[in-house]
């Protein structure tokens, strides 16, 4: 894992999506289409704004994944990360050749998983962009996560950490507001991505980021799987940064 640090949110955001659209080109230069999962929360606001600006990608020729949706989460509630996914990212640039997106208000949230697995096993996942939750979730597998299963797609319980984060951010107004079940891809499906670009900003998430940069590989800090992946970059700010004992020698975005 590579990790990369900048001064402000904006330039980590950047940098971050434009090695990102340099990934998808590739592969739709190898493939002639990119298979790509976007992550939602706070945390990708920066990234997906400037990815969404990257104008020399061909976005015809780009298939999207989601990593999650709560249970239960109708579209149009503020919180869904559907509504998230259109609003900051789909309505700021060409049609894809197709969207795939967790419907979390299905009758059958099972019956969704195996849709979904369905159809990502048929798109190898060529860059996947994902975050760190407070708790060191990886898309919301909060620990212990379930490192061994090979389901794409699971039916996840939230932990109270992970659902106090998305009540701090501002998408619920509530604790109990917050959905207790969520449908998040699993950890080795994540893993199973070319490659992952993981963005972080915040000093809330830097004890997280600490943990699973320069503590074991544990599924009580989820994200620390990470550090297995033979191309993954972990773009960070000051602040998330800033309990890292080892720092790069030259600090990115000075």
């Amino acid at each position: 894992m590579e990790v990369k640090i900048f001064n402000t949110k904006k330039a980590m955001g950047a940098e971050a999506a434009h090695e990102a659209a340099e990934k998808i080109r590739n592969a739709i230069g190898k493939n002639d289409v990119a298979n790509i999962i976007l992550a939602t929360g706070a945390s990708q606001f920066e990234t997906l704004d400037h990815l969404a600006r990257q104008t020399t990608v061909d976005w015809s020729k780009v298939v999207m994944f989601h990593l999650d949706e709560y249970a239960g989460m109708p579209e149009e509630h503020p919180a869904s990360f559907r509504k998230y996914l259109k609003e900051r990212f789909l309505a700021k640039v060409p049609a894809l050749k197709a969207v795939y997106f967790v419907e979390g208000d299905r009758d059958d949230v099972n019956e969704e998983c195996m849709r979904l697995g369905g159809l990502i096993a048929r798109h190898p996942i060529d860059v996947a962009l994902v975050g760190i939750g407070e708790n060191a979730h990886l898309a919301f597998n909060d620990p212990p996560a379930d490192f061994d299963t090979e389901q794409p797609y699971l039916i996840v319980e939230l932990d109270e950490a992970c659902r106090r984060q998305q009540m701090g951010e501002g998408w619920f107004a509530t604790l109990d507001d917050v959905p207790a079940k969520a449908i998040s891809m699993s950890i080795r499906q994540i893993m199973k991505s070319n490659a992952i670009i993981c963005s972080v900003p915040d000093k809330r998430k830097a004890a997280a980021v600490q943990k699973c940069v320069e503590g074991e590989i544990s599924n009580s800090y989820p994200a620390s799987i990470l550090q297995e992946h033979p191309d993954c970059t972990l773009y960070l700010d000051d602040e998330s940064a800033s309990l890292l004992s080892k720092k790069n020698e030259e600090v990115a975005g000075r």
